[in-house]
């Protein structure tokens, strides 16, 4: 959303908890910034207000963490998650953790433009640059950890990010005006947490359909890597410092989520995957009255308000799977196996390279297709084509289609769920054309996409929620 000053304003003097998220305000007088809602008795000045994008542009003016209604503990804008150019591209992967992992310079190898480019893009764009990006994310992290374990501050400070006890004890100050001791004496007062587990509540942008997004996830888990025992989705993640697993179970405001990290420096990269996974930043009012307003999806929106578009933790797994149909199980033994079994989870599904090692003919697989594998999985373990946070849609797209054997139904399939692309719509696959027809809609491939574009840039929205209401129809 543009940052208008008097809709900003309103929705601030209103407190209007939909617009938490979607930009911050900073009180100069006071020297806080919090989110729209906060329930401050008093509404500042317009003269002494800015609006801000993100946290870390209202940190580089001076601005501290509001301590009441504590602006970073919202879901994040949607903006990040759907758009397809640098500045959402970047943000991505700095929420997972690539400037602390490769620096600067390799966030912007990622991207393929030079860190000068991508300083000035970022701060036109959000306000802040990538180490200001970076920072606010550190700070965040270590704050949940300080909060939420027992863990002693040196420990903390360096799993976060930190290059130094001091620069985590300075940053604390400046972003949350109080000390880590301080921080951690006012912490609630919940259950202590064992040995190795950190127990997280991952904020929800209501309305929200739990349900719906379980029930996808539920349908296409592979054992040993996933598992959905009643009201929760477990799975294995593979994260830069080994493989861990996540529990998330949904309650009606939050998703508390229960990670089991080989490395807690993970923790920020596994929250922001299991946020993608879930859609969680989504914002239902951007999208749900664009499809309303075609009739044949309105009932549709009206039975799931609480819409959302499940994506993926891992891009290219879940390329391979889509290749390998009902064999993922099989090839998913393959993985690396977790050095103690969590419940049912007891491996990480293989690496590209593994995969690309396999013979088909073992798997059963038709040849053409074994050959699709194979090809799919060489060119994800080059680096030829990859799948995470920060990719450009339309060139993974490109390079995709190149695959002998991947069609545009597959493609725009793997761009919608793999990538969570919000526009992409796999109009040649037969389950939505089945689905479009029993709403009245054109049940052929090149009429269905004509008519979408009606649903732009939802379209993925749109073909996710005929599916939904196919499935319960």
């Amino acid at each position: 959303m543009d940052l208008d000053f008097d809709v900003c304003f309103e929705a601030t003097r209103s407190r209007d908890a939909r617009f938490d998220g979607w930009f911050i305000v900073g009180v100069h007088t006071t020297g806080v910034y919090c989110r729209p809602s906060c329930p401050s008795p008093v509404c500042p000045k317009p003269v002494n207000v800015t609006f801000y994008r993100i946290s870390a542009a209202a940190q580089l003016a001076g601005l501290r963490a509001c301590k009441r209604c504590r602006p970073d503990a919202v879901p994040g804008s949607p903006d990040w998650n759907t758009r397809a150019d640098l500045v959402g591209r970047a943000m991505r992967l700095i929420a997972d953790g690539v400037v602390d992992r490769e620096g600067v310079p390799g966030l912007a190898g990622r991207l393929a433009v030079s860190s000068r480019h991508l300083h000035r893009v970022l701060v036109e764009g959000v306000g802040a640059p990538p180490l200001a990006l970076a920072r606010s994310r550190r700070a965040y992290q270590a704050r949940l950890l300080v909060e939420t374990t027992g863990m002693p501050f040196g420990e903390i400070a360096f799993a976060a990010g930190f290059a130094s006890i001091r620069q985590f004890n300075d940053t604390l100050r400046e972003v949350f005006a109080a000390t880590p001791s301080q921080l951690r004496a006012a912490r609630r007062r919940d259950a202590p947490q064992p040995p190795g587990v950190l127990m997280l509540r991952l904020p929800v942008r209501v309305p929200y359909d739990p349900h719906g997004v379980l029930g996808w996830l539920a349908a296409r888990a592979v054992p040993g890597v996933e598992d959905c025992p009643d009201g929760e989705y477990r799975r294995v993640l593979r994260l830069p410092g080994g493989p861990g697993t996540v529990a998330l179970r949904p309650a009606p405001d939050h998703v508390q989520a229960t990670f089991r990290l080989a490395s807690v420096a993970d923790l920020g990269a596994a929250v922001a995957r299991c946020r993608r996974l879930l859609d969680l930043d989504a914002d239902p009012r951007t999208y749900l009255p664009v499809l309303a307003a075609d009739p044949a999806l309105a009932p549709l929106v009206e039975a799931f308000p609480g819409l959302r578009l499940p994506c993926s933790v891992d891009g290219a797994e879940t390329a391979l799977r889509a290749v390998l149909g009902p064999q993922a199980a099989a090839v998913a033994t393959l993985g690396a196996s977790l050095a103690a079994p969590d419940g049912r989870l007891t491996h990480a599904f293989p690496e590209p390279a593994a995969v690309a090692a396999i013979d088909p003919a073992k798997l059963g697989l038709p040849m053409d297709r074994g050959r699709t594998l194979r090809e799919l999985a060489r060119r994800l373990a080059t680096g030829e084509l990859v799948m995470d946070e920060g990719v450009d849609r339309a060139a993974v797209r490109h390079t995709l289609l190149a695959v002998p054997g991947l069609g545009p139904a597959l493609v725009d399939e793997l761009a919608l769920y793999g990538l969570g692309d919000p526009n992409a719509f796999p109009a040649g696959d037969s389950r939505l054309r089945a689905a479009a027809r029993q709403r009245g809609l054109p049940g052929d491939a090149a009429g269905l996409a004509r008519y979408a574009r009606r649903w732009r840039p939802w379209r993925g929205y749109a073909a996710h929620l005929l599916r939904a209401g196919h499935t319960v129809t």
